[in-house]
This record gives C-alpha cells, structure tokens and sequence, in this order.
C-alpha cells in the first residue's frame, strides 16, 4: 500500500513537472530574449563593445542612475521608411498567406479524401521538401527563374516569348518563394482539421436538398475553420519577417523587416533602432492575436450559455 501511494506521489511529481515544462521553455527561448531586446531598444547607440548605453550606470558605491530613453521608438514613427516597410512586409506576408490558403486547402481536402495508403504517399510528399536545406531550396529558385535560366529558356523554346521574362529580383519572386516555402505549414494543419470532419453531415445536407457547392461553404468551411486559422498564422507570422527569401529573390525596392533588421544590426551597428523595430513587430503579430483568442472565447462563452439555456 506505501509503495503504491509513492508510486502515485511519483507520477504527481512528473505530471506537475510536465504542465511547468511549456512556461519554463517559454521564458527561457521568448521572454527572457523579449526582455533583452526590449532593454536594448531603450538604450542610444555607441561606436562600443557592445554598441549601445548601458541601462544601469554603475559607481563605486554601486549602482547610479538608470538610463532609458525612448527616442528609438520616436524614431521609428518620425521616419516614413520604417512606416513603409511594415507596410510593405504586412502586405507581402498577407498576400502571400492568402495564395497559400487557394492553394492550400484544395490540396488538403483532396488528400484527406483519400485512402490511407494513398494519404500517407500524399503526405510524405508534402514533408519530403523539409528534408533538403531551406536556404538550398531558396537558392535554386534563381537557377530557375534567372533570365538564362530554366523557365525563360524552355518558354523561348517552345516560342511562347520572344525575350525573356523578368521573373526573379521582384516582389513576383518573393511571392513565388514565400508560398513554395510555407505552403506545407498551410496544408498540414488544415489536412488534420479535414480528416476529422464527419461526412455524415454532408450526407445529411445532402438528403435536405443541399447541393455540393451549398455543402461546402455551409457544413465542411465552417468545420474547418480552425484548420484555416492555424494555417495562416503558421505561414503569416515567420513570413513577415522572412529574410532569406527577399534576399535572394527579391529585388532592391523589395522591402521587408527581415532585410531592415539585418541592415540595421549588421551594417549601421544600431543595435537600439534594431530592437524597437523587433519589439514593434513583436505587438504588431501578438496583440492581434491576442484580441482574436479573447473574441474566440467570448463566442464560445456565448455559444455554450445558449446551448445551456436550451
């Protein structure tokens, strides 16, 4: 009987060490850096190791003064430059998250209609691009779409053009790009959504007069609906600051966070601009988020009292 209730105060200590597990690595790999980087955008520039004030000023009776500033921030909202690239970068991932979602969900639905034998084969080519490098898979774009490249010499061959197409160091590319990459995050989650539905709803529409079209867009798009959420926050949120793929493919009026914050850090040494770029960033992606999962849980709130009330 001891050793039982010392087993079961065993497996009560790994289970609470289990449910701590997820807030210990989130403030170990996202607040702990958030803090680092906040403190550094408070912080002006020096031509230093490091290159930016420090946030205490220390004497020998111990510690001084505390320095902040936020003139990084005024910055920020003075100069247009900054103001057009989040623009820039917002439009370019949201475009891009939409023609992941066409693409997408077609994809998805076709393979969680299929057999399992099938689905699997489906899937594995999904997940096979991940198992080559990301900046390989990037690269090779631009023996593709160069103006001696793949494409524009095949289509002068079969005489579709007549000189070649300006297909790579645009924001047509980035495009191309973006979605080649992240089409995976938008067709995984939204497979796992449609698998699950139960086709007895489509073919109870069906028997009350529904028609396919009608079927759809009433029973199978509001089902997955979190599928569809998931999706394009998995491609929306690292494709607004995506760096590698404008580098590469994008051209010099291609503007994006990635390529400022690289410039910013690793070219004009302004480590404190850097950050309260990264920090604005950081609440443009989270605070939306945060306001939707609030609305999400009122709507379910409203949805369960209704359902109590009847």
């Amino acid at each position: 009987m001891i050793r039982r209730l010392q087993r079961g105060d065993g497996r009560r200590q790994w289970l609470r060490m289990a449910l701590v597990l997820p807030y210990l690595w989130l403030l170990l790999f996202f607040l702990a850096p958030f803090i680092i980087i906040f403190k550094i955008s408070l912080a002006d520039p020096l031509v230093a190791v490091p290159p930016f004030t420090a946030l205490i000023d220390w004497a020998a009776q111990g510690w001084d003064r505390i320095y902040v500033t936020l003139d990084n921030y005024l910055f920020l909202f003075e100069d247009r430059y900054y103001g057009v690239i989040f623009l820039s970068s917002i439009k370019l991932a949201a475009i891009s998250t939409m023609l992941c979602l066409l693409l997408g969900y077609p994809i998805a639905y076709f393979i969680a209609r299929q057999t399992p034998r099938r689905r699997n084969l489906l899937l594995l080519g999904i997940i096979l691009p991940f198992w080559i490098s990301f900046l390989l898979r990037v690269y090779a774009w631009i023996g593709l779409l160069n103006t001696h490249g793949v494409i524009n010499n095949f289509l002068l061959w079969l005489g579709l053009i007549d000189q070649p197409l300006a297909l790579i160091y645009n924001d047509f590319a980035v495009y191309l790009g973006i979605v080649y990459s992240y089409l995976p995050f938008m067709i995984l989650p939204l497979y796992a959504n449609l698998e699950k539905l139960d086709l007895d709803l489509h073919d109870a529409a069906a028997d009350l007069g529904a028609r396919n079209w009608q079927v759809f867009f009433d029973v199978t798009l509001p089902l997955s609906l979190p599928g569809i959420i998931a999706g394009c926050l998995l491609v929306f949120i690292p494709a607004i600051g995506e760096f590698i793929i404008p580098a590469l493919l994008g051209g010099s009026d291609t503007l994006m966070i990635g390529r400022a914050l690289w410039d910013e850090f690793f070219i004009n040494r302004d480590w404190p601009v850097a950050s309260a770029v990264s920090v604005v960033l950081l609440l443009i992606l989270v605070l939306p988020m945060m306001w939707f999962q609030k609305a999400q849980a009122q709507t379910d709130a409203g949805a369960e009292a209704q359902g109590g009330v009847v």
